[in-house]
């Protein structure tokens, strides 16, 4: 039986990410493309990269906290009819804390590259 390893590292930034169309349901505007890896389990969470690529789309959060590495954006989020009740500026440096069941529009300026943790189940 071999030793756990004591260190796992990843380089967030230089992680190949291939990236798809936002699927046309959730596109906002533009021609959006997102990337995602998985990299770890932490007791019941998973921690990963995520990228968005320039233009828009809508989703529907799951708990999630995460920290922007690179890129700019605005998240807002959207009330039952649309309407916009928060916006939050994104840019390197900044981390974030999402809510379930929170509809938000996310609209990218510079590629957003973010690491994020999200709890089981999500």
């Amino acid at each position: 039986m071999s030793d756990p390893i004591a260190v796992a590292r990843v380089d967030a930034l230089e992680l190949a990410l291939p990236r798809f169309p936002v699927p046309a349901d959730q596109n906002a505007g533009g021609e959006p493309s997102v990337g995602q890896a998985a990299l770890f389990t932490v007791g019941d969470a998973e921690v990963g990269v995520w990228e968005l690529g320039v233009g828009a789309m809508y989703d529907v959060e799951v708990d999630e906290v995460f920290v922007v590495l690179a890129g700019e954006a605005v998240v807002e989020v959207l009330d039952g009819s649309g309407l916009v009740t928060e916006r939050t500026e994104l840019r390197a440096g900044v981390v974030c804390r999402l809510t379930a069941g929170t509809r938000t529009r996310w609209a990218v300026r510079r590629t957003l590259r973010k690491v994020y943790v999200v709890g089981a189940g999500a």
